[in-house]
């Protein structure tokens, strides 16, 4: 269960380059940054009990503060495209405990591309995390569609049987990462270098949740989602 001395650090990763969006991060949605969608969210959370973006950008540093959160300066080596959100993490984990002896007890990272999340929606993974003791925990919405690949010009079925095709709402509980809300232990970050590690487990999110800023066709659905998603809300 959760206690008042539990610290809790949630950690926006915001890098400057953008090949498929320029500035994609400081892009601006419905009149505000992209980034300050999910600062905004952390904000709201009465769990997490620090806000910190880590970037390599001076503009996104500087609409972070201006938005009240803590940042931390990433070295340029992590800030290319071949580097990892892991990174990012695991240098602002070493970074804080080298300058402050700080270590928080877990971490919830969330990414700047999904802008969508109600209100709670972090506290209730918090509290999800918690009660079933995990490791990890990813967010995700339902996804109960037919899948299919091909490999070596061979077509085959990934997640049903076609000689027995089921109908959709019949589906197995099957589910689709949003990209929105992790929470880990520090400790196993730092040892595995992976976000999910150990006992996982997953945060169902509302199913228009799933949209990520990826491309500019995201960015066209976002307008559509959002205001529906608003309502929802109300």
């Amino acid at each position: 269960m959760f206690s008042m001395e539990m610290k809790c650090l949630a950690i926006i990763p915001a890098r400057g380059g953008s090949k498929r969006i320029p500035r994609k991060n400081i892009l601006l949605l419905e009149e505000k940054p992209l980034i300050v969608y999910s600062i905004e969210h952390a904000r709201k959370s009465k769990l997490v009990s620090r806000i910190i973006v880590t970037t390599d950008d001076d503009e996104i540093a500087d609409i972070s503060i201006k938005h009240g959160v803590e940042v931390i300066k990433r070295p340029i080596k992590i800030a290319d495209d071949t580097a990892t959100s892991e990174d990012a993490l695991i240098h602002t984990l070493n970074y804080l405990e080298e300058k402050e002896e700080y270590r928080p007890d877990i971490v919830v990272f969330l990414q700047c591309t999904s802008p969508l999340r109600n209100d709670d929606d972090i506290d209730n993974a918090i509290k999800m995390f918690l009660e079933q003791k995990a490791d990890s925990l990813f967010s995700a919405v339902r996804f109960d569609k037919y899948i299919w690949r091909v490999m070596n010009n061979v077509v085959s079925p990934i997640n049903y049987d076609y000689n027995k095709r089921w109908r959709e709402q019949d589906f197995p509980p099957q589910y689709q990462e949003n990209g929105s809300i992790y929470i880990l232990k520090p400790e196993l970050l730092k040892k595995h270098k992976n976000r999910l590690s150990g006992k996982i487990v997953i945060y169902e999110m509302d199913d228009m949740t799933f949209i990520q800023i990826d491309s500019h066709k995201d960015i066209e659905l976002f307008k559509y989602i959002s205001k529906k998603f608003k309502k929802r809300g109300d």
